[in-house]
């Protein structure tokens, strides 16, 4: 979700690369339908597995939890996001947590702009 926000509210601005620590092997359905109600289509999106290659490329590295999996470079701007998994929560949930994901994403967007 966060990830299909940052295409979108940064309209070409920012790259952005998705990925995780332990991806699972689809993209959780319910977030898909979230997002969908916002007019942004992450159905097509692959879970891929966060390599140092890319938190090396990154300015910012937005982090939700992974803690000692995920690789740490000095110099980058880390972040990590405490929210709440929506894996397995039904859809007015998941609002919430998209909402949340929408406010820092458009907060990150105004601070590196």
């Amino acid at each position: 979700m966060a990830a299909g926000f940052m295409r979108t509210l940064g309209a070409g601005k920012v790259e952005v690369l998705s990925a995780g620590s332990a991806p699972k092997d689809s993209i959780n359905a319910i977030a898909v339908e979230a997002m969908a109600e916002v007019g942004i289509d992450i159905a097509h999106n692959v879970p891929k597995i966060l390599t140092p290659e890319s938190v090396q490329s990154s300015d910012v590295v937005i982090t939700m939890g992974c803690g000692d999996a995920c690789p740490f470079y000095p110099g980058k701007r880390y972040e990590d996001w405490v929210l709440e998994d929506p894996a397995g929560q039904g859809i007015e949930k998941v609002r919430v947590i998209r909402d949340e994901i929408k406010r820092r994403v458009e907060e990150l967007l105004l601070e590196i702009a």
